[in-house]
């Protein structure tokens, strides 16, 4: 069977009229992994900022349901992007040749024309935030429009993806403060190391067709020793999380809740497959559970 990640009969797109389903896989709501991955550090931030669940107020609630439709739009604004830049490298990469861009199913001015709506829907969001969360929003932008073109400059598009999709925890801790603290830096340097880890290894999938198409990747780089570096990378990632939930004020017992996540990471790194394709993806989804465990030990 040919690997590939696309759920066209997915069940975000099966309520979809006929006419609109090529925009969710453009978008792909058939992989909601990617939402997750982008919402959950900013979902820290705001709870550790709100000083757990027991304080949290309707405006915080509010901030919290406010950051959900942001990731959902601006994941999905992102996505648009990237299979612009990359609608002809994709037609050569096994899982990714079907995508609506790339095997013509959207054009380009179409592609184009949806970017713009849901760009609008992301400045609404923002606009509903602190002055300097707003700043920080403004400041990704470039981040997000850049980051398709590092495959072709970097053997690091996986650290470039983490300080873009780890923004939410700057962000986030703006939105309930007004400013940026350390415990808020600390959360998004944890985050960077997080994404290095969960996206070296979801590039594990690609490695054959990316050495053909000659697409950068920490993957390739690592070569035999990606499995110790995705180790150290989540060891920094879990490092970085504790000191910015001890500095945050939750308490101890949020700082030893995180034994749960990286118990975890641990099981999933002891039984990986890095040849497999499919052992890969599912480590690669796996860390949602791993974000989502994160953020529940920021509730305590």
């Amino acid at each position: 069977m040919k690997h590939t990640d696309i759920k066209s009969e997915h069940w975000t797109l099966r309520y979809l009229p006929d006419e609109a389903k090529s925009y969710g896989l453009l978008a792909r709501l058939d992989r909601p992994a990617g939402i997750s991955l982008l919402l959950l550090p900013a979902w820290w931030s705001i709870m550790l900022a709100s000083g757990g669940v027991m304080n949290v107020n309707s405006s915080d609630l509010y901030i919290l349901v406010l950051f959900l439709g942001g990731a959902i739009v601006m994941r999905a604004a992102g996505c648009v992007i990237n299979d612009l830049w990359d609608r002809d490298l994709d037609k050569g990469v096994e899982r990714t040749k079907g995508r609506p861009l790339a095997s013509g199913l959207v054009t380009p001015k179409q592609a184009m024309l949806f970017l713009g709506g849901l760009l609008l829907c992301g400045f609404w969001v923002l606009m509903q935030l602190s002055t300097v969360a707003i700043l920080l929003g403004f400041l990704t932008i470039p981040l997000i429009i850049l980051y398709p073109l590092m495959k072709r400059w970097t053997w690091w598009p996986q650290l470039f993806l983490g300080f873009t999709f780890n923004s939410g925890a700057l962000i986030g801790w703006a939105s309930i403060t007004g400013i940026v603290e350390l415990p808020a830096l600390l959360l998004y340097i944890g985050g960077i190391f997080w994404t290095l880890a969960y996206d070296t290894i979801y590039a594990h999938q690609d490695k054959e067709d990316d050495v053909l198409m000659g697409i950068k990747s920490a993957a390739l780089k690592l070569g035999d020793k990606s499995k110790k570096w995705i180790t150290v990378f989540y060891v920094a990632a879990f490092f970085f999380i504790g000191c910015g939930f001890l500095l945050g004020g939750q308490g101890i017992l949020s700082f030893l809740l995180l034994a749960s996540p990286v118990a975890h990471v641990i099981m999933w790194l002891w039984t990986w497959d890095e040849t497999s394709p499919q052992s890969s993806l599912a480590f690669f989804k796996a860390n949602m559970i791993t974000g989502a465990l994160i953020f529940l030990c920021a509730c305590f």
